[in-house]
């Protein structure tokens, strides 16, 4: 069971169950715990391959047992999402964890890894139980429908899910429109029917000099 404790900390409490976590980000338990560290992001070969081919590093721990565990990321909002059968795509640093109930992969983004330096892949997470996602900020959630797409700047963006497409929107800046230079050379514009999670703070990104 995931339960905020504030707005910065995660707290799990298990039964015997399973929970995957980013390493290092435990800063508590009670009870009887057995950590074990993962490679690699993803389930099985696929995702330590693409892992090391991207550079892209996300070093997981799995943690079992009964009793509570405390989770946190150096101070960064945390978000609990509830999958049922569903997909999320997530930028790997700002996966905090997520119960046995999912599974973890990667999925090839030429889009999303070029803008952000981070390889052509971004983590998934599918299945049905809850994941923890962390923002720099409270994350907000906005709806995407056929009828209104969504322009989203590439260092605000946390992640996304539903049924969604995402392509380039090159030549459009939001620091154009204030006069100002160096921003990103363009916006991920997403289509179709879903959420999308930003942040109210931009993480740094090699377009930005574009």
């Amino acid at each position: 069971m995931f339960r905020l404790q504030g707005s910065k900390v995660l707290a799990v409490d298990m039964t015997g169950d399973t929970v995957k976590a980013k390493n290092g980000s435990m800063v508590a338990y009670d009870g009887q715990m057995a950590f074990k560290k993962l490679t690699g992001g993803g389930e099985g070969l696929r995702g330590m391959v693409t892992r090391r081919l991207t550079g892209e590093q996300m070093t997981v721990m799995e943690v079992k047992g009964h009793g509570t565990c405390w989770f946190a990321d150096r101070a960064a909002e945390i978000n609990l999402v509830t999958l049922q059968g569903d997909k999320l795509y997530v930028e790997s640093s700002n996966l905090l964890a997520t119960d046995a109930g999912l599974r973890t992969g990667t999925t090839f983004t030429g889009l999303r890894g070029a803008s952000q330096g981070n390889g052509l892949f971004t983590t998934t997470v599918e299945g049905h139980g809850q994941a923890a996602i962390t923002s720099d900020g409270p994350a907000v959630v906005l709806r995407v429908s056929p009828q209104y797409p969504l322009s989203v700047d590439p260092g605000a963006y946390v992640a996304h899910q539903g049924n969604l497409r995402q392509s380039a929107q090159s030549g459009v800046t939001f620091r154009t429109f204030l006069g100002e230079g160096g921003g990103e050379a363009f916006q991920i514009r997403f289509e179709g029917d879903g959420l999308v999670y930003v942040q109210p703070s931009e993480r740094n990104t090699i377009a930005g000099d574009v």
